[in-house]
């Protein structure tokens, strides 16, 4: 299984996803059976690290995002990836248009898993401060533990 997580360009809330899934699969011993990556929809931050403020949220509970670099998402990602999920709803619209038909049924909205699904956006925290951060880590590490539960018995189905 292939995931990738997906926000605006990819140095806060799509890493952090990817790091706090990663280290959910790791510590479940699925690392061989699930892979995750995270992009952004633009390319503004290609190349880059996550933002710090980011970092330190994920490093305060023991996640390391140092070897994070932004990457764009592209059209050709639905053909390598099995779920692709979206930070908000205009990040979920723009996935959308890009997707065949074929692929709509990959692209869901990070808080639509789990008992606590809803269909509101995982906020930007970007023009805020520290705690609008650990605020995003505290959903990410729920909404992402509520994916690994649903995604989990599609492994051996």
């Amino acid at each position: 299984m292939r995931i990738c997580f997906v926000c605006s360009g990819n140095i806060c809330r799509s890493p952090s996803a990817e790091i706090v899934m990663r280290a959910l699969v790791e510590r479940a011993e699925l690392a061989d059976e699930i892979e995750v990556c995270s992009a952004g929809i633009g390319d503004w931050h290609v190349g880059e690290q996550a933002d710090p403020r980011s970092s330190e949220a994920l490093t305060a509970r023991g996640y390391d995002a140092s070897s994070h670099r932004a990457r764009q998402f592209g059209r050709e990602w639905f053909d390598d990836h099995d779920l692709v999920i979206a930070m908000d709803r205009t990040h979920l619209r723009d996935l959308r248009r890009m997707a065949d038909a074929s692929d709509q049924g990959k692209v869901r909205l990070m808080t639509s898993f789990g008992p606590d699904a809803t269909d509101k956006d995982v906020p930007d925290p970007y023009y805020g401060g520290p705690a609008g951060f650990t605020d995003v880590r505290d959903l990410i590490e729920r909404y992402c533990a509520a994916l690994l539960d649903e995604v989990r018995p599609r492994l051996h189905a």
